[in-house]
């Protein structure tokens, strides 16, 4: 629902879309990626639903707790809509800016609206998966990490990284193979649905016992 402005006087000066109107068209799918941390769907992620987030699909308190920090303080501020004051240290990220958010040392499988781009995903898997051609070892994901690296880009380097490790932690599989297909759920953030119900499902098992 859009919010009004008022004046001292209390007369109404325009509307305010709300920010969950970015849901009332196609998302991207880096917009896609980032709703899955939109707990309540208004259009903002505060760092308590990243944090939501993280320990939905598996992530420990420790992680979740760091996670969040440094995620919504890094991108978030990246995010803000013009003329929206933005409450203070909160960092929120603004879904329908979040392809302002993106940073360097990463594989730029998104474009500059948050498109993904089928070349350099597939670029992924020609130049690194050299054990099977579908699949990415721990060693493999070190070295797609190290290419990525720009010159003095420290913050990047590290949300890079720490994305990179805590998706294979979670994805790999028995073997220790991150799948192509699993990657390409990363992008569109279908890969978090999947493993937040996963956990449910698991929890219910585990109450039936």
């Amino acid at each position: 629902m859009a919010s009004k402005s008022v004046d001292t006087a209390g007369a109404k000066l325009k509307e305010e879309p709300s920010m969950a109107d970015v849901y009332n068209s196609e998302l991207t799918p880096l917009q896609q990626h980032a709703a899955f941390f939109d707990r309540n769907k208004d259009g903002i992620i505060y760092p308590s639903e990243t944090y939501e987030g993280l320990r939905a699909i598996g992530c420990g308190v420790a992680v979740s707790a760091l996670g969040a920090v440094f995620i919504n303080s890094f991108v978030g501020p990246k995010t803000v809509p013009d003329n929206v004051q933005a409450p203070a240290f909160k960092f929120p990220i603004y879904i329908k800016n979040i392809q302002k958010g993106k940073h360097g040392s990463d594989t730029d499988a998104y474009d500059t609206h948050g498109r993904d781009i089928f070349k350099k995903f597939e670029e992924i898997f020609k130049k690194h998966a050299h054990t099977r051609p579908d699949a990415l070892t721990s060693k493999e994901l070190d070295e797609l990490l190290q290419s990525n690296r720009e010159p003095k880009d420290l913050k990047g380097r590290v949300g890079a990284f720490g994305e990179w490790k805590l998706i294979y932690s979670l994805c790999k599989d028995k073997e220790g193979y991150l799948h192509k297909e699993t990657v390409r759920a990363i992008y569109d953030g279908s890969v978090f649905v999947k493993l937040e119900q996963e956990r449910i499902e698991a929890k219910e098992l585990v109450k039936k016992k």
